[in-house]
């Protein structure tokens, strides 16, 4: 039987020169600060945003308008009996406020019963950030598929250290599902040329300081809400633990509202976000981009780019090319 012709490969345009992309790449969109900071300004909501409300999830989210958010990030209970105060967390049991609240019940009729109720609460341009551990992450994946959201990326998040272990592997990764509610119509603002779906970021110590069981770090959080969100916009969390996604929304300009069962934490919570000023973490996306010197140093493409675009600029002259290479090599990007 004879087998179909398999169709040509694609012709590049331009030959691929390593780091070249990297060196004319920039943010799809972009604000700088007062920009930002009018937009967050100006945002307008059906409903009070910007607060934290002791109430369990499920029943809250019921509550608030249909079409409302623009992002979740959610980082839901362990369900393996976890309360942050055993000595295998290498912390002060005193520093850990009491309260912290597990799963009763079922965890797998849990996670459906409260992914269920995102897509209504979601704007069609929403994504959510959903994490999990390797142990519930099948229940994870059913709940969502139920709720007919979608799958864009499964994310890797690594950090640095695990729970020892004797006989298997020490657990030092989390599992991040990016989620759509429509695949055609949600917002990502590719702020990086070539962002992996691994995310290397450290866990963040916080000794001495009382915490409500773990918490995410911010530069975590940073990530979903520069990559799924403009300034504005409203960031939901449903377990707020530490308020991290709180703090970190309005340290970006963002807006706000979540849930949280432990009353315990309210003064921790309170503090933590007062702490923040609005737009205390924004930079103007073009700003986090590697600099032509880096690229200049790391690829020879960029190198030689660079070079002949000063020589050009400086008439060719050996004094203009000296000149040029102690200037900032970004405005030849």
């Amino acid at each position: 039987m004879e087998q179909a012709k398999a169709p040509p490969a694609k012709k590049r345009k331009n030959p691929y020169m390593a780091g070249v992309a990297a060196l004319n790449f920039k943010p799809e969109q972009d604000w700088e600060i007062e920009e930002a900071r009018a937009m967050y300004n100006s945002a307008k909501f059906p409903f009070e945003v910007d607060r934290i409300l002791f109430e369990d999830c499920i029943k809250g989210m019921r509550k608030l308008p249909g079409g409302s958010v623009d992002l979740v990030v959610a980082d839901p209970p362990f369900g393996i009996e976890f309360d942050g105060r055993g000595s295998q967390y290498n912390r002060k049991t005193d520093l850990v406020v009491e309260g912290y609240k597990e799963v009763d019940g079922d965890y797998d009729q849990f996670t459906l019963a409260w992914i269920s109720e995102l897509p209504r609460i979601m704007k069609d341009t929403a994504s959510a950030y959903i994490f999990s551990g390797w142990t519930n992450l099948k229940d994870v994946l059913v709940a969502v598929d139920k709720a007919n959201l979608t799958v864009i990326n499964h994310i890797i998040w690594k950090y640095q250290f695990g729970v020892f272990t004797q006989r298997k592997y020490v657990t030092s990764h989390y599992h991040v599902m990016f989620l759509v509610k429509n695949p055609d119509k949600y917002y990502f603002n590719k702020i990086e040329h070539y962002p992996l779906d691994i995310w290397d970021i450290p866990r963040t110590y916080r000794p001495g300081q009382q915490k409500n069981g773990t918490k995410l770090p911010e530069n975590v959080v940073f990530r979903c809400i520069d990559f799924s969100s403009k300034p504005g916009d409203l960031v939901f969390d449903p377990f707020m633990g530490n308020g991290t996604s709180a703090a970190c929304a309005k340290a970006k300009f963002r807006h706000f509202i979540g849930f949280e069962l432990n009353e315990n934490v309210q003064g921790i919570l309170d503090a933590n976000i007062t702490a923040v000023h609005a737009g205390d973490s924004y930079v103007p996306y073009h700003t986090m981009i590697p600099p032509a010197e880096a690229l200049a140093e790391k690829y020879s493409a960029v190198k030689k780019i660079i070079k002949d675009k000063q020589t050009k600029a400086g008439g060719g002259s050996k004094g203009a090319k000296k000149q040029g290479a102690t200037e900032d090599l970004d405005k030849f990007r």
